[in-house]
């Protein structure tokens, strides 16, 4: 199957449709989407910045990362989700949008970046846990997050203005 008929199929489907023509569903969806993701971003930030040194420098990342992942990872589905949602009421058109091509792109560096830095980056951290001042390896792993993660809310952002919905 290819993208564009896989696109079709899929905003041919209940829900899209329903999204598509329900002149509340979409901004509802959008809406919980935002929170979701600025809950993600936030979360993520928070530790990216611990692991710059930056900020939290009484916090051992252990337990900060503890902490904040349950609600990272839940924020996460929730985004994933309404974003599915979306996707699917305008497959098509976000399907060939450069800037949602982008997006998912990051998403994915950013999902890389974790985990090489949680196989690999973070060895030791029972060592460096409780220090003020991280190793180079997790402070270029937090800087690479933030970038990526501020692409992605970016991307996000000029989607919107760069696509014409049918409502």
């Amino acid at each position: 199957m290819s993208p564009d008929s896989f696109y079709q199929w899929l905003e041919a489907t209940g829900p899209a449709t329903a999204i598509r023509e329900n002149a509340h569903l979409f901004p509802l969806i959008e809406s919980l989407h935002v929170v979701a993701i600025t809950l993600v971003f936030g979360t993520i930030a928070v530790v990216d910045l611990r692991l710059l040194c930056m900020a939290s420098l009484e916090s051992r990342v252990t337990r900060l990362t503890a902490g904040l992942l349950p609600w990272t990872w839940l924020a996460f589905a929730i985004a994933a989700t309404t974003g599915s949602l979306l996707f699917a009421s305008n497959a098509a058109a976000y399907g060939h949008n450069f800037y949602f091509q982008s997006k998912l792109l990051l998403m994915l560096a950013a999902g890389i970046n974790m985990l090489i830095f949680h196989f690999v980056g973070s060895r030791g951290i029972e060592r460096w846990d409780a220090l003020p001042s991280t190793p180079l390896r997790a402070r270029l792993a937090g800087a690479l997050s933030l970038l990526l993660w501020i692409g992605v809310v970016a991307c996000g952002r000029w989607i919107g203005f760069t696509m014409l919905r049918a409502f």
